[in-house]
């Protein structure tokens, strides 16, 4: 089993590069809020459904002072079409190492339709201004999950 972040933890430094091939890092948002979610994959339902919610609820996350950030397992030309397809509009961060997605407690055993499998668990951890973890949210449902966020908040 993966250790999985808590309330109060130190948000783990990375940096990945995204569909252009831009890196980012998490140290150089220091002084935002930062919301890190991690998808299964690029370009399949659950993850097209989560990615559009985030998009679309965009202005009002960036109006409240946070910054998203999506990370998968995907290559660069698969989040780049992705992105385009989908017209997001915040940083799609390829892991294909699964380092960060370790780092983060996103990845290891899950439940896929009664099956035991390893793999991506659908994570989103927001990472305050100062880097320390302010909310862990692991094995989230992609549908409905950007309202649900917004709520534990106070977005609403």
């Amino acid at each position: 089993m993966t250790d999985r972040l808590a309330a109060g933890d130190t948000a783990p430094d990375f940096t990945l590069p995204d569909q252009d091939g831009v890196e980012h890092a998490l140290a150089d948002l220091r002084g935002k809020k930062v919301i890190v979610y991690f998808y299964p994959a690029a370009s399949t339902p659950g993850c097209t459904t989560e990615a559009c919610d985030f998009r679309d609820n965009m202005s009002s996350l960036q109006a409240a002072g946070y910054e998203v950030l999506g990370v998968s397992k995907d290559d660069l030309p698969a989040l780049k079409e992705f992105q385009h397809e989908q017209a997001l509009t915040f940083p799609l961060l390829s892991d294909p190492d699964l380092v960060v997605h370790k780092a983060y407690g996103a990845w290891g055993e899950k439940n896929n339709y009664g099956k035991i499998v390893t793999g991506t668990i659908r994570s989103t951890i927001v990472v305050d201004e100062d880097g320390t973890v302010q909310l862990p949210l692991y094995n989230v449902k992609a549908t409905g999950h950007v309202a649900s966020l917004r709520k534990k908040l106070g977005l609403v």
